[in-house]
């Protein structure tokens, strides 16, 4: 019998993949952002992913959808295509950011599971802020993050990191909101994680 998603967010050993498996086939390839940079992989890729769990678990990094934490979204096996990819940044790239800025960069790309997702800002943003306010759990100074082009506000939204980034590199808090920042029109992070605090209080469960 086919097996159901948890409501607290749990591995359901039929739908998921494990956190402790690299199955290139449930995740995104990498797209555009991490050309020409070293993609993770293999164990690499699985050790960054399972401290994304708990970085996301931390700072309440969910995916109001299917109300689990967004570093699940790589092992449902009915979205193979979404997720993250991870790639660290080689400093001679002609994109690479300016090394008097940032030393050891990490790059990340959120491919949603739709091309109209509308939490696609709201997520990445959150991770952005999960990732480099909690940079002392990791190795990178700089963890870099971008929407996969497949999305319709990619363009937007990346422009709106890019300016987050920047704001961090210049003021080292995560949670700086540039001054002349635009709003791509989703929810705020602040709402997400309400939301999400909310359904876990109501359904009583840990993730």
């Amino acid at each position: 019998m086919p097996g159901f998603p948890s409501p607290f967010g749990g591995d359901d050993g039929s739908l998921f993949d494990d956190y402790d498996a690299f199955v290139p086939d449930s995740i995104p390839t990498p797209d555009r952002f991490l050309e020409g940079h070293d993609v993770l992989a293999g164990r690499e890729h699985v050790a960054f992913h399972r401290l994304t769990r708990d970085l996301f678990e931390a700072r309440t990094v969910y995916d109001m959808t299917f109300n689990y934490n967004l570093a699940q979204l790589n092992l449902d096996t009915r979205h193979r295509a979404a997720g993250y990819r991870y790639a660290v940044e080689r400093p001679d790239a002609p994109d690479a950011i300016d090394g008097e800025d940032a030393g050891r960069v990490l790059r990340a790309e959120f491919t949603p599971t739709t091309p109209f997702c509308p939490q696609t800002h709201t997520l990445t943003i959150g991770s952005f802020r999960a990732w480099n306010g909690l940079s002392e759990r990791h190795e990178y100074d700089l963890v870099r993050v971008r929407a996969a082009p497949m999305h319709h506000q990619s363009e937007a939204i990346n422009e709106e990191l890019a300016d987050i980034e920047a704001t961090y590199l210049e003021t080292g808090d995560a949670s700086a909101t540039p001054a002349d920042g635009s709003s791509v029109g989703s929810a705020s992070m602040d709402e997400s994680v309400h939301a999400a605090e909310s359904s876990r209080r109501t359904q009583d469960a840990p993730f």
